[in-house]
Protein backbone atom coordinates (compact mmCIF):
# COMPACT_ATOMS: atom_id res chain seq x y z
CA UNK A 1 0.00 0.00 0.00
CA UNK A 2 2.88 2.37 0.54
CA UNK A 3 4.70 3.93 -2.38
CA UNK A 4 8.38 3.32 -2.37
CA UNK A 5 10.75 6.23 -3.05
CA UNK A 6 11.83 4.65 -6.35
CA UNK A 7 8.31 4.80 -7.85
CA UNK A 8 7.74 8.34 -6.61
CA UNK A 9 10.94 9.61 -8.23
CA UNK A 10 10.26 7.98 -11.62
CA UNK A 11 6.95 9.77 -12.14
CA UNK A 12 8.41 13.28 -11.83
CA UNK A 13 10.29 13.66 -15.13
CA UNK A 14 8.00 14.70 -18.00
CA UNK A 15 9.07 15.10 -21.62
CA UNK A 16 7.82 18.30 -23.28
CA UNK A 17 7.83 16.61 -26.69
CA UNK A 18 5.39 13.93 -25.53
CA UNK A 19 3.16 16.60 -23.98
CA UNK A 20 3.10 18.49 -27.29
CA UNK A 21 2.22 15.33 -29.18
CA UNK A 22 -0.64 14.59 -26.79
CA UNK A 23 -2.13 18.10 -27.34
CA UNK A 24 -1.72 18.00 -31.12
CA UNK A 25 -4.93 16.01 -31.85
CA UNK A 26 -7.00 18.52 -29.86
CA UNK A 27 -5.52 21.40 -31.82
CA UNK A 28 -6.22 19.61 -35.12
CA UNK A 29 -9.82 18.96 -34.10
CA UNK A 30 -10.28 22.67 -33.28
CA UNK A 31 -8.82 23.74 -36.65
CA UNK A 32 -11.03 21.30 -38.55
CA UNK A 33 -14.13 22.45 -36.64
CA UNK A 34 -13.29 26.08 -37.41
CA UNK A 35 -13.02 25.53 -41.15
CA UNK A 36 -15.96 23.13 -41.48
CA UNK A 37 -18.46 24.62 -39.03
CA UNK A 38 -17.67 28.05 -37.59
CA UNK A 39 -16.35 29.88 -40.65
CA UNK A 40 -19.23 28.95 -43.02
CA UNK A 41 -21.76 29.81 -40.29
CA UNK A 42 -20.19 33.25 -39.79
CA UNK A 43 -20.32 33.86 -43.55
CA UNK A 44 -23.98 32.84 -43.67
CA UNK A 45 -24.89 35.19 -40.81
CA UNK A 46 -23.02 38.05 -42.47
CA UNK A 47 -24.78 37.46 -45.81
CA UNK A 48 -28.20 37.34 -44.10
CA UNK A 49 -27.53 40.60 -42.24
CA UNK A 50 -26.56 42.27 -45.53
CA UNK A 51 -29.68 40.90 -47.25
CA UNK A 52 -31.98 42.15 -44.48
CA UNK A 53 -30.29 45.55 -44.35
CA UNK A 54 -30.89 46.16 -48.06
CA UNK A 55 -34.66 45.51 -48.11
CA UNK A 56 -36.45 48.31 -49.97
CA UNK A 57 -40.05 49.17 -50.77
CA UNK A 58 -41.30 47.12 -53.72
CA UNK A 59 -39.11 44.08 -53.04
CA UNK A 60 -40.73 40.68 -52.83
CA UNK A 61 -39.78 38.94 -49.58
CA UNK A 62 -40.11 35.41 -48.24
CA UNK A 63 -40.42 34.98 -44.47
CA UNK A 64 -39.13 32.11 -42.39
CA UNK A 65 -42.77 31.04 -41.92
CA UNK A 66 -43.25 30.75 -45.67
CA UNK A 67 -45.26 33.89 -46.36
CA UNK A 68 -44.49 35.67 -49.62
CA UNK A 69 -45.36 39.31 -50.07
CA UNK A 70 -44.41 42.66 -51.49
CA UNK A 71 -42.85 45.27 -49.19
CA UNK A 72 -45.12 48.30 -48.91
CA UNK A 73 -43.36 50.19 -46.13
CA UNK A 74 -40.08 50.04 -44.24
CA UNK A 75 -41.23 50.94 -40.73
CA UNK A 76 -37.84 51.24 -39.01
CA UNK A 77 -34.56 49.38 -38.59
CA UNK A 78 -36.35 46.41 -37.01
CA UNK A 79 -39.67 46.09 -38.88
CA UNK A 80 -41.08 46.09 -42.37
CA UNK A 81 -44.67 46.02 -43.59
CA UNK A 82 -45.58 43.88 -46.56
CA UNK A 83 -48.72 42.95 -48.42
CA UNK A 84 -49.52 39.25 -48.73
CA UNK A 85 -52.85 39.74 -50.52
CA UNK A 86 -54.99 42.63 -51.74
CA UNK A 87 -55.59 44.81 -48.70
CA UNK A 88 -53.88 42.40 -46.26
CA UNK A 89 -50.78 43.96 -44.77
CA UNK A 90 -48.52 42.33 -42.22
CA UNK A 91 -45.72 43.72 -40.07
CA UNK A 92 -42.70 41.50 -39.76
CA UNK A 93 -39.37 41.71 -37.97
CA UNK A 94 -36.54 42.12 -40.46
CA UNK A 95 -34.56 39.25 -38.95
CA UNK A 96 -37.41 36.85 -39.78
CA UNK A 97 -36.98 37.40 -43.53
CA UNK A 98 -35.33 34.41 -45.16
CA UNK A 99 -35.13 35.62 -48.74
CA UNK A 100 -35.53 38.71 -50.90
CA UNK A 101 -36.37 38.92 -54.58
CA UNK A 102 -35.68 42.34 -56.06
CA UNK A 103 -38.26 44.23 -58.13
CA UNK A 104 -36.79 43.22 -61.47
CA UNK A 105 -36.30 39.55 -60.64
CA UNK A 106 -39.36 37.57 -61.75
CA UNK A 107 -40.02 34.05 -60.57
CA UNK A 108 -39.16 31.34 -63.10
CA UNK A 109 -42.17 29.76 -64.71
CA UNK A 110 -42.46 26.34 -66.30
CA UNK A 111 -43.27 27.95 -69.65
CA UNK A 112 -39.93 29.81 -69.60
CA UNK A 113 -37.98 26.62 -68.97
CA UNK A 114 -39.91 24.81 -71.72
CA UNK A 115 -38.95 27.55 -74.21
CA UNK A 116 -35.31 27.27 -73.21
CA UNK A 117 -35.36 23.49 -73.64
CA UNK A 118 -36.98 23.67 -77.08
CA UNK A 119 -34.57 26.39 -78.29
CA UNK A 120 -31.57 24.35 -77.15
CA UNK A 121 -32.55 21.42 -79.42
Amino acid sequence: MLITPAFAQAAGAGDTNSMLMSLLPFALIFVIMYFLILRPQQKKVKDHAELVKNIRRGDTVVTTGGLVGKVTKVVDDDQIEFEISDGVRVRQMRQMISGVRAKGEPAKEKADTAKEDSSAS
